[in-house]
């Protein structure tokens, strides 16, 4: 009794120091998360090899733990993103990734929860770090018009920034975006359109009909190699130029899964929602035939991205992965933050995180 007393006392005493010393404590917490947030981030952690983050995992139904789609890779000490979807940018700041050491964004295709994240992800590369040119945006032809109409949009804010900070923040030269456009590669070929620094990202045809054009990026660097589909329905052309790739991100639709949500709309007689969800299957794999694919191309590491519908349920993904598990078992469901790190010249595959 004694002990349980002096153990009670003590805690007491404990929890009264802290309520009383609480706000240098969390002073404390708080400059030590700020220095850590200004400082160089996480990409000068990394070893030397590619890196792959989800930024945004999910699609254009919003989910707490799948933003829209975004994928950032790491090269070096290159950065880049690939599409721009809704909360991306906000998320590379969660993981530690400085929008202002960002290199470029490729555009798979021009869907707006692709680009929806534009402006914001220009904007604060633009405003916390140190460049002289805009942000260059690559992406099949038609990728001039998406610049141009964002930078129309943020023209206004340019200038108030500008006044508001100086030329030693936010020069003008350096707002926005620049479109660095280039033509869909026919079936079969590859079509390099970055380059630098032992990195060579290849677009690649995917079919996401009716919308065109629609392509996918691989990545090689120091003898690893990743290839991210963009929107896409399963295609021979993904398979043949993921042909050993040691992480393939998919895109993926759960039919099953959509089918209730027809059903479901159906019934209560949500004529619009019955209508898009008899629509969209047909333009996106299915987590079975994307299991197929990394089967069939022999890939390291098979990711899922693009989730739709959002899984929000426990025991949901047996329901959403539908026997893909037993196609390809070496798969991720992908989360914002899910990150992926392959070491430089190695056949390493290492998931650094689950999500954020």
């Amino acid at each position: 009794m004694k002990r349980a007393l002096i153990i009670v006392g003590t805690l007491a005493v404990v929890i009264s120091i802290t309520y009383n010393q609480r706000e240098s404590i969390v002073t404390r917490i708080m400059e030590r998360g700020l220095e850590s947030r200004m400082g160089a981030g996480h990409i000068a952690t990394l070893k030397d090899g590619l890196h792959l983050a989800l930024c945004g995992a999910g699609g254009p139904l919003p989910a707490a733990n799948a933003s829209g789609p975004c994928v950032a890779v790491v090269a070096g000490e290159q950065f880049f993103v690939v599409d721009a979807g809704t909360n991306g940018v906000r998320n590379l700041s969660r993981m530690g990734y400085q929008p202002g050491n960002l290199h470029a964004v490729f555009l798979t295709h021009f869907h707006s929860d692709h680009i929806d994240g534009l402006g914001e992800l220009g904007t604060i590369r633009w405003a916390g770090g140190d460049n002289v040119a805009p942000l260059p945006v690559y992406g099949p032809e038609g990728v001039g018009r998406i610049v141009d109409g964002f930078n129309l949009a943020y023209a206004q804010d340019f200038t108030y920034r500008n006044a508001h900070h100086g030329d030693s923040v936010t020069p003008l030269s350096a707002a926005g975006l620049q479109a660095m456009p280039f033509t869909k590669p026919a079936i079969g070929e590859l079509r390099t359109v970055y380059e630098h620094d032992g990195l060579k990202v290849e677009a690649l045809a995917v079919d996401h009909s009716p919308v065109e054009p629609a392509v996918g990026y691989r990545f090689s660097y120091a003898g690893r190699s990743l290839l991210i589909t963009g929107d896409t329905a399963k295609l021979a052309n993904i398979e043949q130029f993921a042909q050993g790739v040691d992480l393939l991100v998919h895109d993926v639709l759960a039919p099953n899964l959509v089918k209730m949500m027809h059903d479901a709309a159906t019934k209560n007689g949500n004529a619009i929602m019955a209508k898009i969800t008899h629509d969209i299957p047909d333009y996106h794999a299915s987590p079975v035939e994307a299991a197929e694919t990394a089967r069939d191309a022999r890939v390291g590491h098979l990711l899922y991205y693009h989730i739709v519908p959002p899984l929000l349920f426990p025991g949901q993904q047996a329901l959403f992965l539908n026997g893909a598990e037993d196609i390809f078992e070496e798969y991720t469901i992908g989360k914002d933050g899910v990150s992926f790190s392959l070491p430089a010249e190695s056949k390493e595959i290492i998931k650094t995180h689950s999500g954020l």
